[in-house]
């Protein structure tokens, strides 16, 4: 939406210059998208008038001239052929900058000549085409600002042009009248008011309108307008269209730039007929469908049945509310003219102009809702600027329908007004504020004006006196403590919980993704989902059919998406819940990473490698860790399905199953479309233990100052017995005393068989021991390495190599 500065002023009474409005459209909702301010190139020229020009001395075109300046008497070297003595002039000095040549000017030496500025034409400071002279001012004083000049004699040429972006809310801000109507009740001025004139009818009109009885309910409430006759069309007035340039329309005839200007200055769409084009009386009717009509912007529409569209005896003369008719329109030799002023349905006008792809302003008004009370009044100011242009006699009105009935009205509450904005603003103030902006209040009821069909509620009068009060002068203030001291915790230990392992994840590496909870029915499957009990009523989409039963499906389709462009080597983690169910209560929440491809860039020194099931395992000790998981847990193999048998493992505590890591099953990776080796974890938040002692404090560290003792073991096993197994074993050796177990090596292969036998390997365990409170003993020490070597002997079924 557009409007210049002297538009508004027609409505506003206002002393507020161009930054103090705008600032406040902005901040009162209409948000102003540019300010094309001609002024502001114009600032720095300013008057002065030539003593004398005389001939350049080297060159027959040119003449040097004395100017008399604000700064004294200058000498200017000027081309044009009309500068001469005694004439006032627009001076630009060195330093100012010429917009129409985009130079900035400094002392010049024209064939030895020196010259100190210019003397502008018209083109230079883009006030117009004109070239073939410099400008040639009939008054003004030497020094006297140009702008200054212009706003006194010709205002148009430094009107500054105002742009706002209107919300589809706000459709009485499309027309000026609205705008101003704002601004005055934030206080930038005083609304002046609009006088209808009383149109006196000088004969009657010699047609009639009909509105079909299946649209007057939705569709056409009210269809009217006036025959007048004699008129006299031709080029529009200049003022008329100057106003309509500077907001880009290009004028075309007084009655179409007449009905222009309604549009954009009062918010009323209008439409002309041509009277001798126009065959019978008008019908405003559905269309049956398949006529086809010439547009006023020169395309043919075949209208679909049920269209509204206004017809003569011989056919489809406009589409309602959307657009006229090309045959029917007002041209040069055009001298009886309907003037046509109705109120049509939204959603009828949107529906139909979204269907044919017609955008004009008539549809863009009415699709978001015009004053239907302002229909009559419109038509009467409109046939009254038709005369006054273009002369005529007026008909009385013709019309069908009536002016809807929109009234309604909402309690207004002062004191919840104040609760909700969090602003003392007096009941008084509240009332004036809605009363500026049109509405009528009766008691505590307020009826809102018929030019906001926005107005719905009691809240929207809340946001109404927020809006003109303007939230910029909301002033922060801490909320009040329920108690005094150290605020307790705002998180729960489980959202603690919930971050800690999100940021452990992502020091680790991993990249954070959030995919939907809804995945599709094939992909659910492969997860021990996909029932129907988490199947979904209304998907947005034919992949977005179930709710997810795990996080690693959206993990590795994500995957999949990166590999396809290009990515192969990926470290993606989420956190958030999966579902085994439709109900509340049966969802889990998972920490889930998920590695592919390998563990680092190509590097000359070879440490590249594919990503394997023990980087899973290490990323989720660390996650378990952090979380706070028992230091010391079961390793099983009851694994899920999609995990790889023989290279996957849960960590459980019992029957508890705290996390699970390894390779993604290939069968899965292949359904998915997932390249390479691909591992992954998943940690069941919510099955980890929390601490017995809840507090701040952390327990303190205990650290024994005895030597610890380490001793190394080999046995050999039969090859499919798994390392864990003698892990387990050894620990439960003497629980107190040993504090940890691990495998430095295993030997397999031919070479070991060679040496222990057919289906044999060696596990090699070094186990330390910590005393707690004496130094162990040589008996001691291996009174524990014999409890070691039968434990291990008997989980196993090995021996001890020798």
């Amino acid at each position: 939406m557009k409007f210049t500065l002297s538009w508004l002023k027609d409505h506003l009474e206002t002393e507020a210059t161009v930054d103090q409005i705008a600032e406040a459209l902005t901040d009162l909702g209409l948000e102003v998208e540019e300010v094309v301010d001609p002024a502001a190139k114009l600032e720095t020229f300013t008057l002065a008038k030539v003593q004398s020009a005389e001939q350049h001395p080297d060159a027959d075109r040119l003449r040097v001239c004395m100017v008399e300046t604000d700064e004294g008497v200058t000498q200017i070297v000027c081309g044009a052929p009309n500068a001469r003595a005694g004439i006032t002039v627009v001076l630009a000095k060195p330093g100012d900058y010429v917009p129409g040549i985009d130079v900035t000017l400094s002392v010049g030496n024209i064939r030895g000549v020196e010259s100190h500025g210019m003397m502008a034409s018209e083109r230079e400071l883009e006030l117009s085409d004109e070239h073939n002279g410099i400008i040639e001012l009939p008054s003004g004083e030497v020094g006297q600002k140009f702008t200054d000049w212009l706003a006194a004699n010709r205002p148009e040429a430094v009107d500054p042009v105002i742009e706002i972006a209107i919300t589809p809310n706000r459709p009485d801000a499309l027309g000026v009248r609205g705008i101003a109507r704002d601004l005055a009740a934030r206080g930038l001025g005083k609304l002046k008011p609009l006088d209808v004139p009383k149109v006196e009818a000088a004969l009657k009109a010699p047609i009639s309108v009909t509105i079909d009885p299946a649209l007057k309910d939705k569709g056409c409430p009210l269809f009217a307008g006036r025959v007048i006759r004699g008129v006299k069309n031709g080029p529009s007035p200049e003022w008329l269209q100057k106003r309509l340039k500077a907001i880009g329309l290009r004028p075309i005839s007084t009655l179409v730039d007449i009905t222009n200007y309604f549009t954009y200055d009062l918010n009323r769409p209008l439409h002309v007929f041509d009277m001798k084009k126009v065959a019978g009386n008008l019908v405003i009717k559905p269309a049956e469908g398949g006529e086809e009509f010439l547009a006023l912007d020169e395309k043919t529409y075949t209208v679909r049945a049920g269209d509204m569209v206004i017809c003569d005896d011989k056919g489809v003369e406009s589409l309602a509310g959307i657009m006229g008719g090309e045959e029917s329109g007002a041209d040069e030799d055009t001298v009886d003219v309907f003037l046509e002023s109705a109120y049509w349905d939204p959603i009828t006008i949107a529906a139909t102009g979204r269907a044919l792809k017609i955008n004009s302003d008539a549809r863009y008004r009415f699709e978001r809702g015009v004053d239907p009370a302002f229909t009559l009044p419109g038509l009467d100011l409109a046939a009254k600027m038709v005369v006054d242009l273009c002369g005529g006699e007026v008909s009385d009105v013709v019309m069908d329908g009536a002016v809807p009935d929109v009234r309604r009205a909402y309690k207004l509450d002062p004191a919840r007004v104040i609760s909700l904005v969090g602003m003392d603003i007096p009941e008084a103030t509240q009332r004036e504020t809605l009363e500026a902006l049109g509405f009528t209040l009766d008691g505590d009821m307020a009826t809102p004006p018929t030019w906001r069909p926005d107005v719905l509620g009691s809240a929207d009068l809340v946001e109404e006196v927020a809006r003109i009060a303007s939230l910029t002068k909301l002033e922060g203030k801490p909320m009040g403590r329920e108690t005094t001291g150290v605020p307790d915790a705002i998180l729960t230990p489980m959202q603690q919980r919930e971050r800690m392992a999100r940021r452990t994840t992502a020091a680790l590496g991993y990249n954070e993704c959030v995919t939907y909870s809804f995945i599709d029915e094939a992909s659910a499957k492969l997860f021990g989902g996909g029932a129907d009990a988490t199947k979904l009523e209304n998907p947005i989409s034919s992949e977005m059919t179930h709710m997810r039963p795990d996080l690693l499906p959206g993990l590795l389709q994500a995957a999949a998406r990166n590999q396809a462009r290009g990515l192969n080597d990926l470290a993606l983690f989420e956190v958030g819940p999966a579902f085994n169910g439709g109900e509340p209560g049966e969802q889990v929440l998972q920490a889930t990473g998920l590695l592919v491809g390998h563990s680092a860039p190509r590097d000359p020194f070879g440490s590249r490698r594919p990503v394997d099931l023990y980087d899973a395992k290490a990323d989720a000790e660390a996650v378990l860790a952090a979380v706070g998981a028992p230091a010391r847990a079961q390793i099983n193999r009851k694994l899920d399905a999609w995990w790889h048998p023989g290279r996957a493992g849960n960590v459980a505590l019992g029957p508890n199953l705290l996390a699970t890591f390894g390779e993604v099953h290939p069968k899965v990776l292949r359904e998915l479309g997932v390249k390479g080796p691909a591992v992954a974890f998943t940690i069941r938040l919510a099955n980890i233990p929390f601490p017995k002692k809840k507090g701040a404090t952390r327990p303190a560290l205990q650290i024994s100052d005895l030597q610890a003792v380490e001793r190394d073991f080999a046995f050999v096993v039969d090859a499919n017995v798994e390392a864990l197994t003698a892990v387990n074993a050894a620990m439960g050796a003497d629980k107190k005393l040993i504090e940890s177990v691990n495998v430095f090596d295993q030997f397999t292969g031919a070479k070991a068989e060679e040496q222990m036998g057919a289906g044999k390997k060696s596990i090699a365990l070094t186990v330390r021991m910590q005393p707690a409170d004496k130094t162990l003993t040589d008996a001691e020490i291996e009174a524990v390495s014999k409890k070691i070597v039968e434990k291990v002997s008997k989980a196993t079924g090995g021996t001890l190599r020798s």
